[in-house]
Protein backbone atom coordinates (compact mmCIF):
# COMPACT_ATOMS: atom_id res chain seq x y z
CA UNK A 1 0.00 0.00 0.00
CA UNK A 2 1.62 3.21 -1.18
CA UNK A 3 0.93 5.96 1.34
CA UNK A 4 3.38 8.80 1.88
CA UNK A 5 4.62 9.72 5.34
CA UNK A 6 2.31 12.68 5.76
CA UNK A 7 -0.78 10.71 4.83
CA UNK A 8 0.24 8.01 7.31
CA UNK A 9 0.54 10.67 9.99
CA UNK A 10 -2.88 12.00 9.01
CA UNK A 11 -4.34 8.49 9.35
CA UNK A 12 -2.67 8.04 12.73
CA UNK A 13 -4.01 11.38 13.92
CA UNK A 14 -7.55 10.52 12.77
CA UNK A 15 -7.44 7.19 14.62
CA UNK A 16 -6.01 8.75 17.78
CA UNK A 17 -8.57 11.56 17.79
CA UNK A 18 -11.52 9.31 17.06
CA UNK A 19 -10.46 6.87 19.80
CA UNK A 20 -10.36 9.76 22.25
CA UNK A 21 -13.45 11.75 21.23
CA UNK A 22 -15.78 9.36 19.35
CA UNK A 23 -16.32 12.32 17.01
CA UNK A 24 -15.58 12.36 13.25
CA UNK A 25 -12.38 14.25 12.52
CA UNK A 26 -12.12 17.15 10.06
CA UNK A 27 -9.13 18.92 8.50
CA UNK A 28 -9.53 21.98 10.69
CA UNK A 29 -9.44 19.83 13.82
CA UNK A 30 -6.30 18.07 12.60
CA UNK A 31 -4.48 21.37 12.15
CA UNK A 32 -5.57 22.65 15.56
CA UNK A 33 -4.65 19.52 17.49
CA UNK A 34 -1.62 18.21 15.63
CA UNK A 35 0.07 21.28 14.13
CA UNK A 36 0.36 19.89 10.63
CA UNK A 37 2.57 22.38 8.70
CA UNK A 38 0.25 22.42 5.69
CA UNK A 39 -2.97 24.14 4.75
CA UNK A 40 -6.45 22.85 5.48
CA UNK A 41 -6.93 22.35 1.74
CA UNK A 42 -3.86 20.08 1.56
CA UNK A 43 -5.13 18.03 4.48
CA UNK A 44 -8.52 17.71 2.80
CA UNK A 45 -6.76 16.32 -0.27
CA UNK A 46 -4.83 13.86 1.90
CA UNK A 47 -8.05 12.77 3.57
CA UNK A 48 -9.75 12.36 0.20
CA UNK A 49 -6.90 10.11 -0.92
CA UNK A 50 -7.13 8.06 2.31
CA UNK A 51 -10.85 7.72 1.72
CA UNK A 52 -10.31 6.51 -1.86
CA UNK A 53 -7.91 3.91 -0.47
CA UNK A 54 -10.58 2.69 1.95
CA UNK A 55 -8.68 3.70 5.10
CA UNK A 56 -11.17 6.30 6.33
CA UNK A 57 -14.86 6.84 5.68
CA UNK A 58 -17.47 9.56 6.01
CA UNK A 59 -20.41 9.02 8.37
CA UNK A 60 -23.72 10.11 6.91
CA UNK A 61 -24.30 12.87 9.45
CA UNK A 62 -20.91 14.60 9.52
CA UNK A 63 -18.38 16.34 7.31
CA UNK A 64 -15.53 14.70 9.27
CA UNK A 65 -14.02 11.25 8.75
CA UNK A 66 -13.62 8.14 10.89
CA UNK A 67 -11.29 5.14 10.44
CA UNK A 68 -12.59 2.19 8.45
CA UNK A 69 -11.82 -1.41 9.40
CA UNK A 70 -8.94 -1.27 6.90
CA UNK A 71 -7.76 1.97 8.49
CA UNK A 72 -7.66 0.42 11.94
CA UNK A 73 -5.79 -2.55 10.46
CA UNK A 74 -3.18 -0.27 8.89
CA UNK A 75 -2.89 1.54 12.20
CA UNK A 76 -2.26 -1.55 14.36
CA UNK A 77 0.05 -3.14 11.78
CA UNK A 78 2.18 -0.12 10.87
CA UNK A 79 1.63 2.92 13.08
CA UNK A 80 0.94 1.78 16.63
CA UNK A 81 3.56 1.68 19.37
CA UNK A 82 2.62 -0.17 22.55
CA UNK A 83 2.41 2.01 25.67
CA UNK A 84 4.38 1.28 28.82
CA UNK A 85 2.23 1.14 31.92
CA UNK A 86 3.08 3.51 34.73
CA UNK A 87 4.22 2.09 38.05
CA UNK A 88 0.86 3.13 39.53
CA UNK A 89 -1.01 1.23 36.83
CA UNK A 90 1.12 -1.87 37.37
CA UNK A 91 0.55 -1.71 41.12
CA UNK A 92 -3.21 -1.37 40.58
CA UNK A 93 -3.35 -4.51 38.41
CA UNK A 94 -1.09 -6.41 40.82
CA UNK A 95 -3.31 -5.49 43.76
CA UNK A 96 -6.37 -6.85 41.97
CA UNK A 97 -4.69 -10.17 41.12
CA UNK A 98 -2.28 -10.80 44.02
CA UNK A 99 -4.73 -12.48 46.37
CA UNK A 100 -4.16 -15.82 48.03
CA UNK A 101 -5.34 -18.53 45.66
CA UNK A 102 -4.57 -22.24 45.69
CA UNK A 103 -5.96 -23.25 42.31
CA UNK A 104 -5.24 -21.97 38.83
CA UNK A 105 -8.98 -21.67 38.23
CA UNK A 106 -9.35 -19.03 40.96
CA UNK A 107 -6.32 -17.16 39.65
CA UNK A 108 -7.78 -17.02 36.14
CA UNK A 109 -11.08 -15.69 37.48
CA UNK A 110 -9.20 -12.96 39.35
CA UNK A 111 -7.16 -12.13 36.27
CA UNK A 112 -10.26 -11.85 34.09
CA UNK A 113 -11.95 -9.53 36.59
CA UNK A 114 -8.80 -7.40 36.91
CA UNK A 115 -8.43 -7.06 33.14
CA UNK A 116 -12.06 -6.05 32.70
CA UNK A 117 -11.88 -3.48 35.50
CA UNK A 118 -8.60 -2.06 34.20
CA UNK A 119 -9.58 -1.75 30.54
CA UNK A 120 -13.25 -0.94 31.09
CA UNK A 121 -14.03 -3.51 28.39
CA UNK A 122 -14.92 -7.20 28.16
CA UNK A 123 -12.13 -9.50 29.26
CA UNK A 124 -11.67 -13.12 28.33
CA UNK A 125 -9.46 -15.70 30.03
CA UNK A 126 -9.58 -19.33 28.91
CA UNK A 127 -8.32 -22.28 30.90
CA UNK A 128 -5.27 -24.07 29.51
CA UNK A 129 -5.45 -26.84 26.97
CA UNK A 130 -4.67 -29.74 29.25
CA UNK A 131 -4.38 -32.76 26.94
CA UNK A 132 -0.61 -32.70 27.30
CA UNK A 133 -0.63 -32.34 31.09
CA UNK A 134 -0.25 -35.26 33.48
CA UNK A 135 -2.40 -36.65 36.26
CA UNK A 136 -0.74 -36.08 39.65
CA UNK A 137 -3.55 -37.10 41.98
CA UNK A 138 -6.95 -38.72 41.63
CA UNK A 139 -9.41 -39.25 44.47
CA UNK A 140 -12.82 -40.92 44.45
CA UNK A 141 -14.83 -39.61 47.40
CA UNK A 142 -18.17 -41.05 48.48
CA UNK A 143 -20.88 -38.40 48.70
CA UNK A 144 -23.76 -40.75 49.38
CA UNK A 145 -24.76 -44.26 48.23
CA UNK A 146 -24.79 -44.23 44.44
CA UNK A 147 -22.90 -40.93 44.10
CA UNK A 148 -19.19 -40.03 44.26
CA UNK A 149 -16.89 -37.07 43.55
CA UNK A 150 -13.90 -37.55 41.24
CA UNK A 151 -11.17 -35.04 42.13
CA UNK A 152 -8.14 -34.70 39.81
CA UNK A 153 -4.99 -32.65 40.33
CA UNK A 154 -3.09 -32.04 37.09
CA UNK A 155 0.51 -31.07 36.43
CA UNK A 156 -0.64 -27.67 35.16
CA UNK A 157 -1.68 -26.74 38.70
CA UNK A 158 -5.35 -27.17 37.81
CA UNK A 159 -7.84 -29.02 39.99
CA UNK A 160 -10.84 -30.58 38.25
CA UNK A 161 -13.78 -32.39 39.83
CA UNK A 162 -16.92 -34.14 38.67
CA UNK A 163 -19.86 -35.79 40.43
CA UNK A 164 -20.48 -39.28 39.03
CA UNK A 165 -22.91 -42.15 39.53
CA UNK A 166 -21.61 -45.34 41.12
CA UNK A 167 -23.31 -48.63 42.07
CA UNK A 168 -25.54 -48.23 45.12
CA UNK A 169 -24.00 -51.24 46.81
CA UNK A 170 -20.40 -50.05 46.56
CA UNK A 171 -18.98 -49.30 50.03
CA UNK A 172 -16.72 -46.36 50.92
CA UNK A 173 -13.92 -48.85 51.61
CA UNK A 174 -14.26 -50.41 48.15
CA UNK A 175 -14.32 -46.97 46.53
CA UNK A 176 -11.13 -45.99 48.37
CA UNK A 177 -9.48 -49.23 47.24
CA UNK A 178 -10.33 -48.41 43.61
CA UNK A 179 -9.20 -44.81 44.06
CA UNK A 180 -5.82 -45.78 45.57
CA UNK A 181 -5.14 -48.33 42.83
CA UNK A 182 -6.01 -45.93 40.00
CA UNK A 183 -3.96 -43.10 41.47
CA UNK A 184 -0.91 -45.29 42.06
CA UNK A 185 -1.02 -46.67 38.53
CA UNK A 186 -1.75 -43.42 36.66
CA UNK A 187 0.39 -40.99 38.64
CA UNK A 188 2.38 -38.88 36.18
CA UNK A 189 0.62 -40.27 33.10
CA UNK A 190 -0.42 -37.73 30.41
CA UNK A 191 -4.19 -37.29 30.09
CA UNK A 192 -4.20 -38.10 26.41
CA UNK A 193 -2.58 -41.49 27.10
CA UNK A 194 -5.20 -42.64 29.62
CA UNK A 195 -7.68 -45.15 28.20
CA UNK A 196 -10.30 -47.48 29.61
CA UNK A 197 -7.79 -50.29 29.20
CA UNK A 198 -5.19 -48.51 31.35
CA UNK A 199 -7.85 -47.88 33.98
CA UNK A 200 -8.95 -51.52 33.96
CA UNK A 201 -5.34 -52.66 34.26
CA UNK A 202 -4.80 -50.40 37.27
CA UNK A 203 -7.45 -52.18 39.37
CA UNK A 204 -6.65 -55.79 38.47
CA UNK A 205 -5.34 -56.51 41.95
CA UNK A 206 -8.50 -55.32 43.74
CA UNK A 207 -10.95 -57.94 44.97
CA UNK A 208 -14.05 -56.05 43.82
CA UNK A 209 -16.55 -57.77 41.49
CA UNK A 210 -16.51 -56.60 37.87
CA UNK A 211 -20.20 -55.78 38.13
CA UNK A 212 -19.29 -53.00 40.59
CA UNK A 213 -15.97 -52.04 39.01
CA UNK A 214 -17.08 -51.44 35.44
CA UNK A 215 -19.41 -48.52 36.12
CA UNK A 216 -16.87 -46.81 38.40
CA UNK A 217 -14.13 -47.17 35.80
CA UNK A 218 -16.29 -45.80 32.99
CA UNK A 219 -17.42 -42.81 35.05
CA UNK A 220 -13.83 -42.13 36.15
CA UNK A 221 -12.61 -42.36 32.56
CA UNK A 222 -15.30 -39.89 31.44
CA UNK A 223 -14.33 -37.45 34.20
CA UNK A 224 -10.64 -37.64 33.21
CA UNK A 225 -11.41 -36.97 29.55
CA UNK A 226 -13.72 -34.08 30.42
CA UNK A 227 -10.92 -32.50 32.48
CA UNK A 228 -9.56 -31.17 29.18
CA UNK A 229 -12.76 -29.19 28.55
CA UNK A 230 -12.01 -25.50 28.07
CA UNK A 231 -13.60 -23.09 30.53
CA UNK A 232 -13.88 -19.43 29.59
CA UNK A 233 -14.21 -16.55 32.04
CA UNK A 234 -15.86 -13.50 30.48
CA UNK A 235 -16.13 -10.38 32.58
CA UNK A 236 -17.44 -6.88 32.01
CA UNK A 237 -20.17 -7.34 29.42
CA UNK A 238 -22.01 -4.46 31.10
CA UNK A 239 -19.03 -2.20 30.39
CA UNK A 240 -19.88 -2.19 26.71
CA UNK A 241 -23.36 -0.79 27.37
CA UNK A 242 -21.77 2.33 28.85
CA UNK A 243 -20.00 3.11 25.58
CA UNK A 244 -21.59 5.33 22.92
CA UNK A 245 -20.51 2.75 20.33
CA UNK A 246 -23.27 0.44 21.60
CA UNK A 247 -25.96 2.95 22.51
CA UNK A 248 -28.04 1.68 19.58
CA UNK A 249 -30.33 -1.07 20.86
CA UNK A 250 -29.74 -3.45 17.96
CA UNK A 251 -25.96 -3.31 18.32
CA UNK A 252 -26.16 -3.87 22.07
CA UNK A 253 -28.54 -6.82 21.70
CA UNK A 254 -26.40 -8.48 19.03
CA UNK A 255 -23.27 -8.05 21.12
CA UNK A 256 -24.74 -9.37 24.37
CA UNK A 257 -26.43 -12.23 22.53
CA UNK A 258 -23.07 -13.45 21.25
CA UNK A 259 -21.21 -12.91 24.51
CA UNK A 260 -23.85 -14.94 26.39
CA UNK A 261 -22.67 -18.02 24.48
CA UNK A 262 -19.21 -18.27 26.00
CA UNK A 263 -18.68 -21.66 24.34
CA UNK A 264 -19.06 -19.96 20.95
CA UNK A 265 -16.45 -17.35 21.90
CA UNK A 266 -14.07 -20.05 23.20
CA UNK A 267 -14.47 -22.02 19.98
CA UNK A 268 -13.64 -18.95 17.93
CA UNK A 269 -10.51 -18.27 19.99
CA UNK A 270 -9.44 -21.86 19.40
CA UNK A 271 -9.86 -21.41 15.67
CA UNK A 272 -7.79 -18.21 15.44
CA UNK A 273 -5.17 -19.74 17.74
CA UNK A 274 -4.58 -22.42 15.10
CA UNK A 275 -3.85 -19.67 12.56
CA UNK A 276 -1.14 -18.07 14.68
CA UNK A 277 2.29 -18.25 13.11
CA UNK A 278 4.33 -16.25 15.63
CA UNK A 279 5.59 -17.20 19.08
CA UNK A 280 3.80 -17.08 22.42
CA UNK A 281 4.13 -13.28 22.58
CA UNK A 282 2.17 -12.81 19.35
CA UNK A 283 -1.06 -10.84 19.61
CA UNK A 284 -3.96 -11.85 17.40
CA UNK A 285 -6.00 -8.73 16.58
CA UNK A 286 -9.29 -9.10 14.71
CA UNK A 287 -11.12 -5.91 13.69
CA UNK A 288 -14.77 -5.51 12.71
CA UNK A 289 -15.61 -7.63 9.68
CA UNK A 290 -12.51 -9.75 10.27
CA UNK A 291 -14.28 -11.33 13.24
CA UNK A 292 -16.20 -14.38 12.10
CA UNK A 293 -18.77 -14.17 14.88
CA UNK A 294 -22.16 -12.61 14.29
CA UNK A 295 -22.75 -9.82 16.78
CA UNK A 296 -19.09 -8.77 17.05
CA UNK A 297 -18.82 -6.98 13.69
CA UNK A 298 -18.69 -3.62 15.54
CA UNK A 299 -15.91 -4.85 17.83
CA UNK A 300 -12.22 -5.57 17.91
CA UNK A 301 -10.89 -8.73 19.53
CA UNK A 302 -7.34 -8.94 20.93
CA UNK A 303 -5.99 -12.26 22.23
CA UNK A 304 -2.66 -13.75 23.20
CA UNK A 305 -1.44 -16.74 25.21
CA UNK A 306 -0.15 -17.27 28.73
CA UNK A 307 2.05 -20.21 29.66
CA UNK A 308 1.89 -22.84 32.37
CA UNK A 309 5.21 -24.63 32.30
CA UNK A 310 6.88 -25.40 28.99
CA UNK A 311 4.01 -26.98 27.06
CA UNK A 312 0.65 -25.90 28.51
CA UNK A 313 -0.94 -22.64 27.36
CA UNK A 314 -4.25 -20.82 27.60
CA UNK A 315 -5.64 -17.61 26.15
CA UNK A 316 -6.22 -14.13 27.49
CA UNK A 317 -7.78 -11.21 25.68
CA UNK A 318 -10.14 -8.28 25.43
CA UNK A 319 -13.25 -7.56 23.37
CA UNK A 320 -14.08 -3.91 22.87
CA UNK A 321 -15.23 -1.37 20.29
CA UNK A 322 -13.17 -0.86 17.14
CA UNK A 323 -12.50 2.56 18.65
CA UNK A 324 -10.52 1.07 21.55
CA UNK A 325 -7.09 2.37 22.60
CA UNK A 326 -5.16 -0.56 21.12
CA UNK A 327 -1.79 0.47 22.52
CA UNK A 328 -3.04 0.84 26.09
CA UNK A 329 -5.16 -2.32 25.98
CA UNK A 330 -2.28 -4.45 24.70
CA UNK A 331 0.01 -3.17 27.45
CA UNK A 332 -2.67 -4.02 30.04
CA UNK A 333 -3.19 -7.53 28.63
CA UNK A 334 0.56 -8.04 28.59
CA UNK A 335 0.97 -7.17 32.25
CA UNK A 336 -1.98 -9.32 33.33
CA UNK A 337 -0.43 -12.18 31.37
CA UNK A 338 2.85 -11.60 33.20
CA UNK A 339 1.02 -11.74 36.55
CA UNK A 340 -0.72 -15.00 35.59
CA UNK A 341 2.60 -16.61 34.68
CA UNK A 342 4.14 -15.37 37.92
CA UNK A 343 1.29 -16.58 40.12
CA UNK A 344 1.08 -19.97 38.42
CA UNK A 345 4.67 -20.61 39.49
CA UNK A 346 3.68 -19.89 43.09
CA UNK A 347 0.70 -22.25 42.91
CA UNK A 348 2.79 -25.04 41.45
CA UNK A 349 5.45 -24.42 44.07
Amino acid sequence: MQVNDRKMKVLQAIVDDYVTTNEPVGSKTLIERHNFPVSSATLRNDMAELERMGLIEKPHTSAGRIPSDRGYREYVDSLMTVDQLTEEEREDISRRIDTTVYEARDLLKNASAALSETTGLVSLVMTPRLAGSSLLQLKLLMIEPGKALVVMVLSAGVVKDKVVRIPNFLTPEQLKDISDSVEKSLNGKPLDEITLVTLATSVKTTKIPDSLLNQVLYETYTAIKQADRLDVYLEGEHNMLKLPDFSELRRAQNLLGTLSHDGMVAGYVNEIEKEKTGGDDTYMIRIGQEIALEGLEDCSFITTTYKIGDTISGNIGVIGPKRMDYSKVISQIDFVRYKINEQIKNING
